[in-house]
């Protein structure tokens, strides 16, 4: 597992080069676009995300202190695509059980949640290539190792792939505050894909018009919603406990 960033404008080159695994590379605002242009049209090609931060944030995120304006994010683990997270609930016979993760930008949330998919059955996770942490060490080491055993599909438009997995048969839930209906007395069983949204935004909108329908978990307290990672985790053991024939 890799267990660094890359820092510096050729080292970051020559890892794209290598075909080596990264999941988004982090540019300086108002860096000189020549000595980039190279490593921006590789990148392209390889289908990696280039986002533009402060370079604050890279000073931050610096081990060397010599990164040149450029880091990118290695990835612990490749992405694979729903057709091979389908594949493996066909190779278990087993129905379909997807998490959709819409804007979990935070790597510790993330591993939580693919640690919990990963010990709740779920076959495959789904992410989008924006608004999306990527599989770094960080979320390696906060699945507990989950990552290793767990398979992540990377898409370019979340909306359009919940239309394909509902088109395959899937039925797609949202986990929303405005549900319409408590997530413990909707029917969860059959071949089925969960959308889990980020904290401060929630699923987006058009994302959330493509779900089947949207449940709720009650809040009794004064606070009006739960972190992501539990909201997700009461959801996929909600799924379990149906499909081991629990009444509602």
């Amino acid at each position: 597992m890799v267990e660094e960033n890359i820092e510096g404008r050729n080292a970051v080159l020559e890892a794209l080069r290598s075909g080596r695994p990264i999941g988004k590379i982090l540019v300086a605002e108002g860096s000189r676009p020549g000595p980039l242009q190279e490593l921006r049209r590789l990148a392209r090609e390889r289908g990696v995300l280039v986002q533009e931060v402060e370079r604050m944030r890279l000073d931050r995120m610096s081990l060397t202190g010599k990164h040149q304006g450029v880091i990118a994010l290695a990835l612990a683990k490749e992405y694979v695509t729903v057709d091979d997270i389908l594949r493996v609930a066909r190779e278990r016979q087993e129905e379909p059980f997807l998490l959709v993760l819409d804007g979990i930008e935070d790597p510790h949330n993330l591993g939580a949640l693919i640690r919990t998919a990963e010990g709740a059955g779920v076959h495959g996770v789904v992410v989008p290539k924006r608004r999306a942490a990527p599989l770094t060490a960080a979320v390696g080491r906060a699945s507990a190792g989950a990552l290793e055993y767990m398979a992540v599909a990377q898409v370019p438009n979340l909306a359009r792939c919940i239309e394909d997995l509902k088109s395959r048969g899937l039925w797609v839930v949202g986990a929303d505050p405005q549900g319409e209906r408590v997530y413990t007395a909707a029917d969860l069983t059959g071949p089925i894909a969960v959308v889990i949204g980020s904290e401060g935004k929630g699923i987006h909108r058009l994302v959330k018009e493509k779900c089947d329908f949207l449940v709720t978990l009650p809040m009794r307290g004064r606070i009006s919603s739960l972190n992501a990672s539990v909201a997700g985790s009461l959801v996929m053991y909600e799924i379990v406990r149906q499909r081991a024939g629990g009444e509602r």
